[in-house]
């Protein structure tokens, strides 16, 4: 069982206003943090998968690279980033992943960011 994360007062009013703003219901705060995602985040970058899923072929350990956002219809309940994988592309949870070198700026605080709400429980159904 995973533990939650620590309340980080900073990060939950960032989320309240500038992730989730104005959202009224789980389809809009699902696009909200799409588009938070895909405008912050600077891709390509490697990154290592850091939690076996059932829905995922990724083993833990296994380094990828992630290539962008996947399509906002595959992020409706969780948010989906293209990797290539194998010789193809494949969609995988962004909270499977840990980039691999460390980030500075905007980029690590979008991933930290998700990160931190899927920890927190928070849920965009």
């Amino acid at each position: 069982m995973k533990m939650k994360a620590q309340l980080d007062p900073e990060r939950e009013h960032r989320i309240t206003i500038e992730i989730i703003v104005d959202t009224y219901g789980p389809e809009e705060q699902a696009m909200g943090w799409y588009y938070y995602l895909k405008d912050t985040v600077e891709f390509p970058f490697s990154a290592v998968c850091c939690e076996k899923r059932s829905t995922s072929p990724l083993k833990t350990g296994e380094k990828v690279e992630v290539v962008g956002m996947a399509d906002d219809r595959e992020c409706e309940k969780k948010m989906f980033v293209d990797v290539q994988w194998e010789g193809r592309q494949l969609s995988v949870p962004l909270s499977q992943l840990t980039p691999v070198r460390s980030m500075s700026g905007k980029t690590k605080e979008a991933i930290e960011d998700w990160h931190y709400w899927v920890k927190m429980g928070y849920q965009l159904c």
